[in-house]
Order: structure tokens, then C-alpha cells, then sequence
């Protein structure tokens, strides 16, 4: 039944909120601060995930299939993706979540991003998004190409990432000091503690790996996914058809509630309207997140996460891409603004005059 799927979404939204995990954070520290601890979180999940994921393939109980690789498709769609979740200040889960903490630019990112993928899933893209993905190779799998089980990747990927999280940890040797609690219990790890990027990632992992059953006990045969659902509710909100209404839909629709209750609940929700450069952005950047994840076949979830813990050529693909059109965009937008600032501000020009991402 759908309804676990609401359930789930609820669910990881609250984690989400809680545990500032954004992919776009992720990618961009590595670009601009040289830091790869979210960015080791992030490939902790990815390993949580394949390793369940294939045990619950090894069982039997999922079945889950990578899809055919478009290469021009992918590498396109996922680069353009990565400029957009910079521009939008979030990536396709980022910008949900800060929908339910009050950010009204995250409003209007998330808005054209669903918007955008509905036009270039079933409206005036649709015929060229098609003629693009429909350009495929003979891979799917990186284990299926080489004649391979799927554990030599999973255990081999676990062994790597299992040996960046020691790296991480020798280099987090003391802990940040952190303010006396006003909440006890469950109220207090809930709702005030502070989540640790690992703590976020394991969770989100496990979770990850859920939605197969989950999802695949209501026909539909996939994990977590952002982009289509996202389309499928704008496809659904024109023209009605209620065969849209499906497992995925009902994950993205649970996640801004899940993440509202996380932010209300820490004191972080309040209603946030951006400056006009930053509402600009939001609308350049999610519609360029709607265009790119399309062409993609999915977003920092779908294909990111999902896609490479199943290790298809999709995912790592998406993930590469992605993660060197973020670098681009965190370089042209954030790194050249901020030079263009201290320009502005040695010559005493306005700063107001000064657009910085």
C-alpha cells in the first residue's frame, strides 16, 4: 500500500532536517574548502544501502534493475544538475526539506524543478528527453559488464569506505564544544542534539534500503526516486490521471511535513523570503535541476544514491557529473562572486551592487 510510502517520507524528511543532509553541501565542501566529511557521509549511505540491498537480493525477497546507460543523456543531465542544485542553494532532497523549514526561495526552486521535469517527462521536452535517453548502450550494471557477482563491487566499496571513515576519524579528534540542553530524553536527541554526518548517513542508508520492499510491495519495481514523483504530482494536479498517484508520490509529498515537524520542533522553522539576486537564482536554478535531472534518468537520490549502491553505470555516471557541474557552478557563481565582493568592497562600492552566491 502507498501509504508506507508517506510514511517513509515523513520519516526521512525529519532526518534530513535533522541532519542537514544535502548532497549540494556535500559536493561543493570538497570544491571549495577542500572537506570530504559529508562527502564520506554520503558514500556511507550509498555502502548501507548496497550491502542490504543485495542481501535482500540474495534472498529474494527484492528484484531490483538498473536501467540501460544513455551516456549523452546522463553526462549532460546530471552536469546541468549539478549547476542548478548550486544555484538553488539545494539539491533535489535539500530543497524539499528546506521547504518545511519556511525557505520561500527553496519554494520557488522546488516549484520549477517539479514543473520543469513534468514538461520534459510528458510535455514540450518530452519527444527530445526521449530521443536523448533513448540513445543507450549494452551496460547496465559495472559488475554485469565485467562478468562479475554484484558482491565483488559491494564488499570491494564497502572496504573503501570503511577505510575513508578511519581517514575521517583520525582527522575529528576533538569534539566541538556544544551549549548546556533545555530538553531531556527523547525530546533532546530528537529535536536538539546535534546529528553527526555519519549518525545522518547510516540512517539514511538504512532507510534507502527500505523503500525497495517497500516500494516494490505496491508494483512498483524502485527505491527512493525525487524527479519523477516530483513531475508525476504537476502531471496529475493538469490532467488528472490518478494512475500518476503512485508509491513514489506519496514518499515526496511526506517529506516537507516530515521536515516541518523536525524544524518546528528544533526552533529552526521560520518563514524566510530571499532577496531578489536570490529568488532569481532559485528560479534559474530549479529549472535547470528539472531539465538536467530529466535528461538524467534522476537526481542526487535516484541516481546518486540509489542508482550506485545497485552499482549501474547510471549512478556513477550521474554521481561524477554531477559532482564536476557542482564544482563548476561553486567556482563561476561562488568562488568569482566572492572576488568580485572584495573588489567591491577595496574600490568602496556598495556592497548592494554586488550579487554573491
Amino acid at each position: 500500500m502507498i501509504l508506507t510510502g508517506l510514511i517513509l517520507g515523513v520519516v526521512l524528511g525529519f532526518v534530513f532536517q535533522r541532519g542537514r543532509f544535502c548532497v549540494t553541501g556535500a559536493f561543493r565542501d570538497v570544491w571549495l574548502s577542500k572537506s570530504t566529511r559529508w562527502l564520506n557521509a554520503f558514500l556511507l549511505a550509498i555502502a548501507i544501502q548496497a550491502v542490504l540491498v543485495q542481501v535482500l537480493a540474495s534472498v529474494g525477497v527484492i528484484s531490483p534493475e538498473a536501467p540501460a546507460l544513455a551516456f549523452a543523456a546522463v553526462a549532460v543531465g546530471s552536469f546541468l544538475f549539478g549547476i542548478g542544485i548550486v544555484l538553488s542553494g539545494g539539491c533535489a532532497t535539500g530543497t524539499y526539506y528546506r521547504s518545511g523549514e519556511g525557505l520561500i526561495g527553496s519554494w520557488i526552486a522546488l516549484g520549477l524543478y517539479a514543473f520543469t521535469s513534468a514538461a520534459m517527462k510528458y510535455g514540450v521536452g518530452a519527444d527530445f528527453t526521449a530521443s536523448l535517453r533513448d540513445q543507450t548502450i549494452d551496460a547496465t550494471t559495472i559488475h554485469g559488464t565485467f562478468g562479475l557477482s554484484a558482491w565483488v563491487p559491494v564488499i570491494g566499496f564497502a572496504a573503501l569506505v570503511a577505510y575513508l571513515q578511519v581517514r575521517q576519524s583520525r582527522k575529528n579528534l576533538t569534539s566541538p564544544a556544544t551549549l548546556a540542553p533545555r530538553k531531556t530524553g527523547i525530546a533532546h536527541v530528537l529535536f536538539e542534539k546535534k546529528w553527526t554526518p555519519n549518525t545522518t548517513a547510516i540512517i539514511v542508508g538504512v532507510l534507502a534500503a527500505l523503500a525497495f520492499p517497500l516500494s516494490q510491495a505496491t508494483g512498483r519495481n524502485s527505491g527512493l526516486g525525487i524527479t519523477t514523483p516530483s513531475a508525476n504530482i504537476v502531471q496529475y494536479l493538469t490532467t488528472g490521471q490518478t494512475d500518476l498517484i503512485d508509491w513514489g508520490v506519496a514518499f515526496v509529498l511526506g517529506i516537507i511535513p516530515g521536515s516541518y515537524i523536525a524544524a518546528k520542533g528544533s526552533g529552526e522553522f521560520r518563514l524566510r523570503a530571499p532577496d531578489a539576486s536570490t529568488a532569481v537564482r532559485a528560479v534559474f536554478g530549479g529549472t535547470i535541476m528539472g531539465v538536467g535531472a530529466s535528461l538524467a534518468g534522476g537526481c542526487t537520490i535516484g541516481n546518486a544514491l540509489v542508482q550506485t549502491a545497485l552499482f549501474s553505470w547510471q549512478g556513477w555516471i550521474a554521481f561524477a557529473f554531477t559532482f564536476l557541474g557542482v564544482g563548476f557552478a561553486a567556482k563561476f557563481f561562488i568562488t568569482r562572486g566572492r572576488g568580485a565582493q572584495a573588489g567591491a568592497d577595496s574600490a568602496g562600492a556598495s556592497p548592494a551592487l554586488v550579487q554573491v552566491q
